[in-house]
């Protein structure tokens, strides 16, 4: 078969190479999900992408004659490693065809770089942040993929295991059946809390009304995320570059807050699913590819839930029924017929509780696995 090759990603060519890798190894999937490519050449830019600051990375392509069949990201965040007292390297963005001997020799040597810097643990697929997809997907193969969240071959997680790696933890996703008025739990719940006057509830008619408020929201990210797995503060510069990156998608008719005073206590950002504007645009904003992407986002009849959160001192007290209730009375005035969970850690019961609660079915899991160095 050839001998296998490892080399560092150093010029432009090769990262063109290790971008475009996954979609000659998925080239024979129609429903396999690109990313956007816009998306990519910035996140693998140590120039523009802020995380490099508090991050050592690096990347790997593995070669067999001279053709790229491999490929691999490691991270060592040091940001994180500080926060949660760890010395854990993390390896993502892996993809390579169904060769384990390709996957080994990857996983290998970004081992041995992790463990060049001391690193005594390995964990993954984990991004810079629980932003960037995370896990690789294990159950619901027979389900369409959705942005953000890996989109691996079902082999991946044999070969991880066959290299000694265990589970770490687990997220999962629901689809939830869209009610076709809301129900009576959540009306009573709502009555008796929109008495509250000292909440309020903020909607929005424009993108225009959203941008004074952006940055104030990823703040409280920032604070209501702070104990979830794998997640890192935002940096202002990253909190703009989020902003500017997910601005022209978003729909005002999906997110809501609610103040306390002039204080944002909570939040929820929904989108409709924009996955088969990017199979259809091929991951590729330019030069037409937005105005398919916009043109399935307004098809679509799934809302997939991104964020939320509240703040700890007003938790139990009502704000997420008001942020259910207001999102929901949106999605059923828009006629959709289902919401996506993304993703939410399985040791969630809570937020679990809520999708079960609206005859939620888990249709997808996700894994990630750590290894000791």
């Amino acid at each position: 078969m050839g001998k296998i090759d490892i080399k560092e990603v150093l010029t432009r060519s090769d990262l063109c190479k290790f971008i475009y890798l996954p979609a000659k190894v998925h080239r024979n999937e129609p429903d396999w999900l690109p990313p956007i490519y816009m998306d990519e050449w910035e996140l693998f830019n140590k120039k523009k992408n802020s995380s490099y600051k508090y991050a050592d990375a690096v990347l790997y392509l593995a070669f067999r004659n001279k053709k790229p069949v491999g490929r691999i990201m490691g991270i060592i965040n040091k940001r994180y490693n500080s926060i949660k007292n760890e010395k854990h390297g993390r390896f993502c963005f892996m993809e390579c065809y169904e060769d384990r001997e390709v996957f080994k020799a990857l996983l290998t040597k970004v081992e041995e770089w992790a463990r060049g810097y001391g690193m005594i643990k390995m964990v993954g697929p984990l991004g810079f942040s629980d932003k960037d997809p995370q896990g690789f997907q294990i159950e619901g193969f027979q389900y369409p993929q959705i942005i953000t969240t890996p989109t691996n071959s079902p082999f991946l997680p044999r070969m991880i295991e066959m290299e000694g790696y265990l589970k770490e933890v687990d997220l999962v996703n629901y689809i939830i059946p869209m009610p076709r008025e809301l129900p009576e739990v959540y009306r009573r719940a709502f009555d008796r809390v929109s008495k509250k006057t000292e909440f309020e509830v903020i909607e929005f008619r424009s993108k225009k009304e959203i941008k004074p408020y952006i940055l104030t929201v990823l703040e409280l990210m920032n604070e209501t995320f702070a104990d979830i797995y794998g997640f890192v503060p935002l940096s202002d510069k990253e909190k703009k570059d989020l902003a500017k990156r997910y601005l022209p998608i978003l729909d005002p008719e999906f997110i809501k807050l609610v103040k306390k005073d002039t204080e944002i206590i909570g939040f929820v950002i929904g989108m409709p699913d924009l996955s088969e504007g990017i199979r259809a645009a091929r991951g590729k904003f330019f030069p037409f590819g937005i105005f398919k992407i916009l043109h399935e986002m307004k098809r679509s009849k799934k809302l997939m839930l991104m964020l939320g959160g509240i703040k700890k001192p007003y938790r139990g007290q009502g704000v997420d029924v008001l942020l259910a209730v207001k999102i929901l009375n949106s999605a059923i005035r828009t006629k959709k017929e289902s919401f996506d969970s993304h993703l939410i850690l399985e040791s969630n019961i809570k937020m679990r509780a809520e999708c079960e609660r609206l005859d939620g079915k888990i249709v997808k899991r996700f894994r990630i696995y750590q290894k000791e160095l």
